[in-house]
């Protein structure tokens, strides 16, 4: 009964903002802004906007996402042994702050 109950806390999830949240980003930084300050960061939708990132986010994690900060990560060239170009592509990134007292494992096994 009682994970009826969480899962109805914000809804089910549809399928557009399953699509919107990509991946975590894992870092350093990342994990220690998550330690200290509640923080999670994802790749989203190029197309996303900050009210549907953490309107999704609430739905997929079952958590309260305070603020949500988004930054386009850009393209940088590279050189791949020296010798050939390459590129890394860019994407858009979120930062969202979880409320105090609620938690977020992203390493479930």
């Amino acid at each position: 009964m009682a994970k009826k109950v969480e899962e109805q806390k914000f809804g089910r999830p549809t399928v557009h903002e399953l699509d919107l949240i990509i991946e975590p980003v894992i870092t350093e930084k990342t994990m220690s802004l998550m330690q200290e300050q509640n923080k999670v960061t994802l790749k989203v939708s190029p197309k996303a906007n900050r009210a549907e990132v953490k309107k999704a986010f609430e739905k997929v994690f079952n958590v309260k996402a305070l603020d949500v900060n988004i930054v386009n990560v850009p393209s940088k060239k590279t050189t791949r042994g020296g010798r050939y170009q390459g590129s890394i592509s860019g994407y858009k990134k979120a930062v969202v702050t979880i409320a105090e007292g609620e938690a977020l494992d992203l390493f479930k096994e």
